[in-house]
């Protein structure tokens, strides 16, 4: 698509939205302002019997939840575009590709550092695509190279602070108008899709976690710790089962709550039915 005045390298301006969606962002300019808060428990029996399967070869790096639920936030996106929208001085855009971001532990320790991982997927992606994809930038997050992202911000700790706060104002500027270097933005976690946050692998519980005004991201996902936990069928019977709780944090402008409502039941088919990742990102789901 050809690129027309007031569209950004990360995203096309829309330019046929119905009034509120074009005077909310005026009306309410911080992205941290406006978040709507989700949550969703999930039934990992389905889950479970797709990664013994998927596992059942002894692949070298094994499938596991983490990459189910990566895979689908990615086609849940893909397949419910205006989750991909984003707000950016006052103005409303389209993302021009779906992708996710997440922080790798390197060492499980009190000081053990971080990195950024930053998935780009394509349609025609699938959970073995995302799960090698997955493979790769954690063994690259562990190794001793850094990421762009983080080598740029322990360049600038270095800086004397009024220099410091300078280059941070400036580059604020440049984050309101789109005018970030690709450089700097391609591993920025906050210029992605949506975020994960696995804190079950850190043993905490699903829990509410904010948006920033920095950089794009309209969509965070938490997943907390797996544990057994009751249901109930129809006839009032409950049964313990193996399950995960999510809490989904989304800049409530860049939709209507009927249109979130489809969204969390899409990624509810998707996780209740794995098989389903198998397919391509872009292939349509009845849900």
């Amino acid at each position: 698509m050809k690129k027309k005045w007031g569209d950004r390298k990360d995203g096309t301006r829309l330019r046929n939205l119905d009034s509120m969606h074009v005077i909310m962002p005026l009306i309410y300019p911080n992205r941290c302002d406006n978040e709507a808060f989700l949550t969703e428990r999930i039934d990992l029996t389905s889950v479970n019997a797709f990664l013994e399967r998927k596992n059942q070869s002894g692949p070298a790096y094994r499938y596991n939840l983490f990459q189910v639920i990566v895979t689908a936030m990615l086609k849940v996106i893909t397949l419910r575009p205006e989750m991909n929208r984003f707000i950016a001085n006052k103005t409303m855009y389209q993302r021009n590709e779906v992708s996710a971001a997440f922080t790798v532990k390197k060492i499980f320790s009190d000081e053990g550092g971080e990195a950024l991982s930053f998935l780009h997927a394509k349609e025609s992606d699938t959970i073995d695509t995302i799960h090698d994809e997955i493979f790769r930038q954690v063994s690259l997050c562990r190794s001793d190279k850094k990421d762009v992202s983080t080598d740029a911000m322990d360049q600038l700790q270095k800086l004397p602070r009024p220099i410091l706060r300078t280059i941070v104002a400036f580059t604020r500027f440049l984050d309101r108008q789109g005018w970030m270097p690709q450089s700097m933005i391609g591993s920025d976690p906050y210029y992605s899709s949506v975020v994960l946050s696995n804190l079950g692998s850190i043993r905490l519980h699903a829990a509410y976690h904010h948006l920033t005004n920095w950089g794009t991201t309209s969509v965070f996902c938490v997943i907390g710790q797996r544990a057994k936990r009751p249901f109930w069928d129809e006839a009032g019977n409950m049964q313990m089962l193996d399950s995960v709780d999510l809490g989904l944090t989304i800049d409530e402008r860049i939709a209507d709550g009927y249109y979130y409502a489809k969204t969390v039941r899409l990624l509810k088919k998707l996780l209740e039915n794995p098989e389903l990742l198998e397919r391509p990102l872009g292939e349509k789901v009845e849900y």
